[in-house]
């Protein structure tokens, strides 16, 4: 049996994950990092992105995370966000939607526009892509 830590991933409406881990993969505003049994203490903003989560026995569980904070304490990790979805529940088609509706937003700026706005939802519309299309590479390597 490998050393596992508990983890806890909440967001704003509810949690979504608490069990046991060997490795926690999130991406912090300084880049990914991974946590495992044993890490020192550490609290970093995170961004829009995946969170990868390794149970014990090698399962590997893919969430969503619109932003937020990780707090790594002895024997608990804890990742707090506003929005947290199991990546099994996201939509492509809603994601690719609202990544075109902020590009054009962008290229098509009127008077009343908010720069800052659709920035971040561009952002958070890529992110949610690539958490999508890292659950497609690892279903294609498993089958």
């Amino acid at each position: 049996m490998a050393m596992t830590i508990h983890c806890d991933i909440v967001s704003a409406e509810e949690e979504i994950f608490s069990g046991l881990a060997q490795m926690v993969v999130a991406t912090g505003t300084l880049g990914e990092l991974g946590i495992s049994y044993g890490h020192a203490p550490l609290l970093t903003s995170l961004i829009p992105g995946p969170v990868r989560v390794v149970k014990d026995g090698g399962e590997e569980l893919v969430y969503y995370v619109s932003g937020g904070f990780l707090e790594v304490q002895p024997g608990v990790i804890s990742i707090l966000a506003d929005t947290a979805l199991r990546a099994d529940d996201m939509d492509e088609a809603a994601a690719l939607e609202a990544q075109k509706d902020a590009e054009h937003a962008l290229h098509n700026q009127t008077g009343e526009f908010d720069y800052s706005r659709a920035a971040s939802q561009l952002a958070e519309a890529a992110a949610q892509l690539r958490t999508i299309q890292q659950i497609r590479r690892k279903a294609r390597s498993r089958g």
